[in-house]
């Protein structure tokens, strides 16, 4: 293997807004995971689960808890689940950025 050279760039780990389908930075996205204590948003980005990532956008939010969220996931959202997302959602708008 080659020797690092001093002028390269660190790696930026990319990831989709399952909403709007944009690719990021991680760091932009907000992560929702699905662990074992069932689906919630992830404020580390390191907790254990199938994870998904959002803009911070009300718009996004919206099209993800229509359906590609869970598909993301792989799950189900449960009444509950969903009225957390909502709730957080609902803090937004589209032109804020946490």
């Amino acid at each position: 293997m080659p020797p690092k050279k001093a002028h390269q760039r660190r790696h930026i780990p990319q990831r989709t807004c399952v909403g709007c389908r944009q690719v990021l930075a991680k760091r932009e996205l907000i992560r929702i995971v699905r662990g074992p204590q069932g689906t919630s948003v992830d404020p580390t980005g390191k907790a254990p689960g199938r994870g998904a990532y959002l803009h911070d956008r009300r718009s996004c939010w919206e099209l993800g808890l229509r359906g590609s969220l869970a598909r993301a996931l792989r799950t189900e959202l449960t009444p509950e689940e969903r009225a957390n997302l909502t709730a957080r959602m609902n803090a937004f708008t589209d032109d804020s950025r946490e």
